[in-house]
């Protein structure tokens, strides 16, 4: 076998990307300190043709060469917007009719593995800070949690990891 050239890879251009019909999910970012991690949820956002990502109170915005570093040119092709509060962004997401999901470990939650999308319902999924997770007030007005199952001694995964085990899981559940 051999390893294809990137200009084999067939990419879509920047305007293709704008134009493409979108997967039906939006990255909500509860409050991330790592610009490395904002960068990368930017570039999987790209991978699998999401809405947008919502980027909420301390989490960094573009243009920013430290997100740049991992986005590699995502935040030039992924919509964004910026709320004060991570409330507002739900707010204006349920006015806008996404079910809301927060990514957490709570009491009652859906695992990952046995969560199961409706295929007509837009989605957008909340990841929180990588101390303190995802803020209790933003899981109260959330129409669900969704757990990630792990089986080892840590408690979480880097909110990068998270992201793509979450957006390739729906991605493969709504396709």
């Amino acid at each position: 076998m051999r390893k294809l050239l990137n200009a084999e890879l067939d990419r879509k251009s920047i305007d293709e990307f704008k134009q493409s019909n979108k997967t039906p999910i939006i990255i909500v970012l509860d409050n991330v300190r790592s610009l490395n991690n904002v960068g990368s949820v930017f570039r999987t956002a790209d991978a699998f043709l999401l809405e947008a990502v919502y980027l909420c109170g301390i989490t960094g915005c573009p243009p920013n060469k430290e997100i740049q570093k991992t986005a590699l040119g995502a935040t030039e092709t992924v919509n964004w917007k910026y709320f004060k509060t991570t409330l507002d962004a739900i707010n204006e997401l349920k006015q806008n009719h996404y079910r809301v999901y927060s990514i957490e470990q709570t009491e009652k939650a859906n695992m990952l593995n046995d969560f199961i999308p409706s295929t007509n319902q837009k989605l957008a999924i909340v990841f929180g800070n990588e101390v303190k997770g995802v803020e209790q007030e933003v899981i109260d007005i959330s129409n669900g949690v969704i757990e990630i199952p792990q089986l080892g001694t840590k408690h979480s995964l880097n909110i990068s990891v998270s992201v793509g085990i979450v957006v390739w899981d729906l991605f493969n559940k709504l396709n």
